[in-house]
């Protein structure tokens, strides 16, 4: 504490140590309250002199209690002031760039200096209309409202595919079949319209490689690409795969592009072969087919040969029947036995002479 205020504690006590009446004790007490009021003015004021103090001298047009009522609700009083005298600095208008409307997005959370700063960019490039309403709204949606102003002024570069992504190329099939192996970079710049709501940057690297791979694939030949790239461009940007994005395509360069690899020779390689072992398992079927019915008619043949030994076995059994029954005599058994003998000795004549035979000759 001050000499002054210890001077003026001594005294209370002295009149503390006074006859101790009513008068005395409300003296007392109005000094105490009169000491806090003006340690407590003072305190306010050497926390809020110099935000005042620089208000006042720049014209920003925030007052002292404007200052304590910030406090009172928890406002950061010292970017506000900031704000307010670079908006002043900078020429915006006082209507709408004000004192409480730079409260309200500070309490919603938002960021007040990079909302001023991205109005005052706007306003020096004398190229986007920006209001502190729609800034303030494209900061509360979460984009940065600073870095979507200076995109609009000076437009980015997007590679597509992207830096570290798992394919390094953008691969397309042309008809004749052969691959082409693409790099892009795409020159974008923010649309400010459709920041909010709007697609990113993957939405704007995945529509241009889709129209990159589609281009190619409506070529008739690899080699017209080689020779016109520009073509792939031109057919990209017909499309405007910039709708409903945060951004506007400004232009399409192809970087690099290489032949890979004859997709369409590998692909018939591919179909041959699997014909080849489809008519493979056809023609095992219908082998399998044939042994099977070459097998079964094997069978048969046995067992016909069963049913013919069954019934050769019977024979005896009838001719012995028929002696008995007096149906079949001796001489009846012998003549039958002539005519066996007989029989094998012709047919033995005959596959000898067919075998004595000379193979015919071809008639000249």
């Amino acid at each position: 504490m001050s000499t002054y205020e210890l001077n003026l504690m001594n005294r209370f006590l002295l009149l503390a140590q006074g006859p101790d009446d009513a008068g005395s004790i409300m003296m007392i007490i109005a000094a105490v309250a009169i000491m806090v009021v003006i340690v407590g003015m003072f305190a306010v004021m050497a926390n809020f002199f110099w935000l005042w103090a620089q208000s006042f001298t720049t014209g920003a047009g925030i007052g002292l209690f404007d200052l304590i009522g910030m406090w009172f609700r928890r406002v950061d009083a010292r970017a506000i002031v900031r704000s307010k005298i670079m908006a002043v600095q900078a020429g915006l208008g006082e209507e709408e760039v004000t004192s409480p409307a730079l409260e309200a997005h500070f309490l919603a959370g938002g960021n007040v200096p990079q909302v001023i700063r991205a109005l005052v960019a706007a306003r020096k490039s004398k190229m986007i209309a920006l209001g502190f309403r729609e800034a303030a709204a494209i900061d509360l949606a979460g984009r940065n409202v600073l870095e979507a102003v200076q995109t609009s002024v000076y437009p980015k570069v997007i590679d597509c595919p992207p830096r570290g992504a798992a394919r390094t190329s953008l691969d397309a099939v042309a008809k004749d079949g052969i691959q082409l192996k693409v790099k892009a970079r795409v020159t974008v710049r923010a649309n400010l319209e459709q920041l909010i709501g709007g697609a990113g940057e993957e939405t704007i690297i995945a529509r241009v490689g889709e129209g990159i791979v589609s281009a190619i694939g409506s070529a008739s030949d690899h080699k017209v690409v080689l020779e016109n790239p520009d073509m792939i461009s031109k057919a990209v940007l017909a499309k405007r795969l910039d709708a409903q994005t945060a951004f506007e395509i400004v232009s399409i360069d192809i970087a690099d592009i290489d032949v890979g690899e004859n997709i369409g020779a590998r692909l018939q390689a591919d179909r041959a072969e699997a014909d080849m072992r489809v008519a493979r398992a056809r023609a095992e079927s219908r082998r399998a087919a044939a042994v099977a019915a070459e097998q079964e008619m094997t069978a048969n043949v046995e067992q016909s040969r069963a049913k013919l030994v069954e019934a050769e076995a019977d024979v005896p059994k009838a001719m012995a029947e028929a002696f008995t029954t007096g149906t079949l005599t001796i001489m009846d058994y012998y003549r039958l036995r002539n005519v066996d003998a007989d029989t094998k000795m012709r047919s033995s004549i005959a596959d000898v002479g067919e075998r004595d035979k000379p193979a015919m000759q071809p008639v000249s």
